[in-house]
């Protein structure tokens, strides 16, 4: 290997390495969110089994319509919220879901943009 493919190569390697934490940070890092969800959500909310609980499964929550799970009590600010759970939804109502959903039973926020980012990660993951 010649001394520039080796710099070349070297350099598109650190560049690589100094790029791959600030996508992690922009998408959300679904194995923080792990843990984060386990730590503020999991008394209420299952992913991992499609079991309601105080709150409704978020198991497969990306693209369901809020108030969609069957078989759970929703509050009726949530049955006629009328919105899909995208990202960009999900980010919104973990910031402020009484802001969101006046009336929703929910009232835990999650206030920094990061950790909503990264719990969104997770129960968006497969």
């Amino acid at each position: 290997m010649t001394a520039f493919r080796f710099f070349t190569t070297a350099a598109l390697f650190g560049a690589a390495l100094l790029a791959a934490p600030s996508v992690q940070a922009q998408d959300g890092d679904a194995a923080r969110g792990r843990t984060l969800f386990q730590r503020q959500c999991q008394a209420c909310h299952q992913v991992a089994q499609p079991r309601n609980g105080v709150g409704p499964t978020l198991q497969g929550v990306m693209g369901r319509a809020a108030g969609g799970v069957e078989g759970y009590n929703y509050s009726p600010a949530l049955r006629a919220l009328n919105q899909t759970w995208t990202p960009e939804t999900m980010d919104a109502y973990l910031a402020n879901p009484t802001g969101v959903a006046r009336g929703t039973r929910m009232v835990l926020r999650v206030a920094a943009e990061q950790d909503r980012k990264d719990i969104i990660a997770f129960v968006a993951a497969p």
